[in-house]
């Protein structure tokens, strides 16, 4: 349904590419802020990697989420493990718990957006049922009776199977996935957590309301008369957006689209402009995220050059002595 030239056409002439620009340097920032964000918890399980490292594992992550959803994760865990040569379920662990502290802010935010913006989620819902099926299924008792039998079936496994080596090796992996779960509970600077977590969270925000005043249509939104400067529709584009990024895709491409395209229906943009502004958006942040994973790579390749130069001086004056 969307005019596909009267987007292009926006694209082309009706934007002004420094407010663009601006959403990507947050973008940035952001990144840097979730790297300093995970170095306080993986100091607390005595892992300590610079800023520098941490940044470029966030950089490769999203970058390589734009070719393989979720892997980015698993790929950043397993460079820090390696390079700090520390398991890598506990480094796991620790990303885990930096996800379930991103989750709990959705749902802060997303509660907060229904109290100010109640009939714009409302509406939201009404075409969209979130977790409808679920919830039919949560009122079935044999899905309660599967449930209860899965968990028994699993304790029983590790309970009664703890001398089988493999089981073992589980229980292991297990434990330490849990101690960094955990140490978010135990570690210092909880509060620089908790205020690290906020800034990111700002920029994620301010990042997609900065770009509103790229477009006319949207930098309407933000006029004096308009819902608090254009605050209020930009949560609820934000809001959506955020869940949509919990569908597995390719850098949130469709899902993150759709969703924004749909909080800004709600205000009035129609479907050739809501359009122009989510792909140009996502398309920029893909860009910024391209460049950076390159970098990524350089670092990478640098660092991995210089340690094995230094590797080869040692052998050469071991086998000097």
């Amino acid at each position: 349904h969307v005019d596909v030239a009267a987007m292009m056409d926006i694209i082309r002439r009706g934007v002004n590419y420094w407010w663009i620009l601006l959403a990507m340097a947050l973008s940035v920032l952001s990144h840097v802020i979730r790297a300093a964000r995970w170095r306080i918890q993986l100091r607390s399980l005595h892992i300590c990697p610079g800023l520098t490292p941490l940044t470029c594992s966030i950089f490769g992550c999203y970058a390589l989420n734009l070719v393989f959803p979720r892997l980015g994760e698993v790929w950043r865990c397993t460079y820090i493990a390696q390079r700090q040569k520390s398991p890598f379920t506990t480094v796991f662990g620790s990303m885990v718990a930096d996800r379930l502290s991103d989750t709990a802010m959705v749902l802060l935010i997303t509660l907060f957006t229904f109290l100010v913006a109640h009939p714009a989620m409302t509406a939201f819902l009404g075409k969209y049922p979130v977790g409808q099926n679920v919830l039919e299924m949560a009122e079935r008792p044999l899905f309660w009776i599967a449930l209860v039998c899965i968990v028994l079936g699993i304790w029983a496994l590790f309970h009664f199977g703890r001398n089988n080596k493999f089981i073992g090796k589980v229980r292991g992996a297990g434990a330490n996935l849990w101690n960094g779960f955990a140490a978010v509970g135990r570690m210092k600077g909880k509060w620089l957590f908790i205020l690290l977590t906020i800034a990111l969270w700002s920029c994620y925000f301010f990042q997609l309301y900065v770009a509103f005043f790229a477009f006319g249509f949207t930098s309407a939104l933000c006029g004096e008369s308009s819902l608090a400067f254009g605050l209020v529709p930009c949560l609820v584009a934000f809001v959506l957006s955020s869940i949509g990024m919990a569908i597995p895709s390719n850098g949130g491409l469709g899902p993150w689209n759709i969703a924004v395209m749909f909080g800004l229906a709600l205000y009035g943009i129609n479907e050739t402009q809501g359009t122009a502004f989510s792909m140009l958006v996502w398309s920029a942040q893909t860009v910024m995220l391209i460049i950076l994973g390159i970098i990524t790579m350089i670092y990478i390749s640098a660092t991995s050059s210089s340690a094995a130069k230094k590797a080869m001086r040692r052998t050469d004056r071991m086998e000097g002595i």
